[in-house]
């Protein structure tokens, strides 16, 4: 064992303070430091991820030195995203231990892990993942013409149920996450398909702003969303329960840390949970959810099956929605699952608290490997 961790990170993005690193990579580091591990940060930009031999030098280091890396590299941030994950796929592959694997990432990041998930009891089954033909190829998806994964013939069946949430696969904050309702809502329920003339009303969760739209004019809007690798669209059923608040527990590998309780914005269409849209956070400890959070963690092994069977991710989180059951009781669906790269910098005083618990978390995952 070498008692030594790399921390990946991007050059530049918001995410970073005045001194170029993420808030919560150097606090992380501190704490190996002070448990008698060495710990540093290896950056990478695109220019980097182009260069061949750059990237085989990065490598052959942190092979060299390192027990494990910690990814903290936010999605957006390197344009060269697949170059990024095939290096540290060698290193995963060349004995170096992935927090996470870039295989998990994309497996719990990605928009269609819930479409995964739908034939468990966390998931509506009406959860759908919709693809262009050439991504679908790509990542073995059988992509038949008017069948489930075809966004222009499948989604105004949906719609015609109710209201739905398209989801893309890329961006944060809210962008590209649409909230999509028929303007006349007596319409539902009298056809099986939406026509493409009919008026939907489309708020966007970055700002909930509400756009009017003919069906087919938003749909090839929506198409944008479906190109280039990871090209995807996720459509759930929209549940009006988010007025209530989306409720996300923090997991540090197979353990909470907080639950944090995002109620959004006032307003008719309102529905993100983002601070970004004017959304109200608090932070709770996992007791005072101890329904949800026993519910979540009873969940965890079927979850990691589903989901490719790599092991869990090292800061990632889990988001719910409340929903009444066919009895007129409560129940939590899941809506979204984030691993890339999750900060714990908010609130400011569970941050060092939390970093010494990852700190130490990172060296118990390094010993059970290598033992």
């Amino acid at each position: 064992m070498k008692k030594h961790i790399v921390f990946f990170e991007a050059v530049g993005g918001s995410d970073k303070g005045r001194d170029g690193h993420r808030k919560d990579t150097v606090p992380m580091m501190d704490y190996l430091k002070k448990l008698g591990w060495n710990a540093e940060v290896v950056f990478f930009t695109d220019e980097i991820l182009r260069d061949s031999a750059k990237t085989n030098e990065i490598f052959e280091y942190v092979k060299g030195v390192a027990d494990a890396y910690v990814s903290r590299v936010n999605p957006g941030n390197l344009k060269e995203e697949k170059l990024y994950f095939d290096v540290l796929r060698k290193l995963c592959d060349s004995g170096v231990i992935g927090m996470p694997h870039p295989d998990a990432m994309i497996g719990y990041g990605a928009k269609d892990a819930l479409t995964k998930l739908r034939n468990t009891e966390l998931v509506p089954t009406d959860t759908l993942a919709y693809y262009d033909p050439a991504e679908a190829k790509r990542i073995g998806v059988n992509w038949v013409a008017g069948e489930e994964h075809d966004f222009k013939a499948n989604f105004p069946k949906t719609l015609a149920k109710g209201e739905r949430v398209l989801k893309q696969n890329r961006g944060s904050t809210g962008e590209g996450i649409w909230r999509v309702q028929l303007k006349d809502q007596s319409q539902y329920g009298k056809v099986s398909s939406i026509p493409l003339d009919t008026i939907v009303r489309c708020t966007e969760a970055v700002d909930n702003h509400v756009e009017e739209h003919k069906l087919g004019d938003f749909m090839n809007f929506c198409e944008k969303y479906l190109t280039g690798d990871n090209g995807m669209l996720v459509d759930m059923t929209f549940l009006p329960r988010i007025k209530e608040g989306e409720i996300r527990i923090l997991m540090l590998y197979k353990d909470p840390i907080y639950v944090v309780h995002k109620k959004p914005a006032e307003g008719a269409d309102a529905f993100s949970a983002t601070l970004f849209s004017g959304a109200k956070y608090r932070y709770d400890k996992p007791e005072q959810w101890s329904e949800l959070v026993g519910y979540f963690l009873s969940n965890l092994p079927e979850i990691k099956t589903k989901l490719g069977n790599y092991d869990l991710p090292l800061i990632w989180t889990a988001d719910f929605i409340l929903d009444t059951d066919e009895n007129g009781k409560d129940k939590y669906v899941l809506g979204e699952i984030n691993c890339s790269c999750v900060g714990f910098t908010s609130p400011v005083e569970f941050l060092d608290k939390t970093a010494r618990r990852v700190a130490n978390t990172i060296i118990n995952i390094v010993e059970d490997a290598k033992s």
